[in-house]
């Protein structure tokens, strides 16, 4: 019988890469950042960080890893995209051509306006945990609508901030910007990843925002 995959991947080509990489490590979570087509064998799960989403969709190609990308996930491998990972993933993106298109989403780009307009708000998403929830948005994307399938776990306005499919979550916000673990360990149940860390933890009251730099050993 083939072993179960327990490894959680996280594109490494730009953008918010080592912070979801300390996520998973505190979760006790085998990681691992990728960017070559070898990198992606036995993924369970793949994060698509937050960044620049034009650069990062030009990467892809640059690197070849698009079409790996989307045979990993017809192949069972879950997604998770934050901000820019939202804008990738989308069906139908404003304007613009879509890039993976693996979930039935319209989004629409810096719908917050520039870095200067960047804030940080709560929320309880109950599918995730009861408790209040840290939220960053940072030159955020807003998902517009979505299809009838797709589930919809976060909605504030006129606009959803946290969406699902079986295999895709998007997100336009930043859980890995904040120190709660609860988006990570949500991701990671839906990828059948076991966390070695009590069940019930969902934050690390001696966390810091580590910056890339800081995590850099790790990459």
């Amino acid at each position: 019988m083939k072993e179960n995959k327990s490894v959680i991947g996280v594109l490494g080509l730009q953008g918010g890469v080592h912070e979801h990489l300390n996520h998973l490590d505190r979760l006790g979570i085998s990681y691992r950042r990728v960017k070559d087509k070898e990198d992606f064998e036995d993924l369970a799960g793949l994060i698509i960080p937050g960044g620049e989403s034009s650069c990062l969709s030009r990467l892809l190609n640059i690197f070849e890893i698009k079409e790996v990308i989307i045979a990993a996930y017809n192949q069972g491998m879950k997604i998770w995209g934050t901000c820019a990972g939202t804008i990738l993933l989308a069906k139908s993106v404003v304007g613009e051509e879509n890039c993976l298109g693996l979930i039935d989403i319209e989004v629409e780009r810096n719908s917050f306006g520039s870095q200067l307009d960047s804030f940080k708000s709560d929320a309880v998403i109950k599918v995730v945990d009861n408790e209040p929830l840290p939220l960053t948005f940072i030159r955020s994307p807003k998902i517009l609508k979505v299809a009838e399938d797709i589930n919809v776990l976060l909605k504030i306005d006129d606009y959803i901030a946290a969406a699902e499919s079986d295999n895709v979550l998007v997100t336009v916000f930043h859980p890995e910007l904040t120190e709660s673990l609860a988006f990570h360990r949500y991701f990671a149940t839906k990828c059948g990843v076991k966390c070695n860390t009590n069940e019930n933890a969902n934050t690390d009251n001696d966390w810091q925002n580590c910056g890339w730099a800081r995590m850099a050993r790790v990459a």
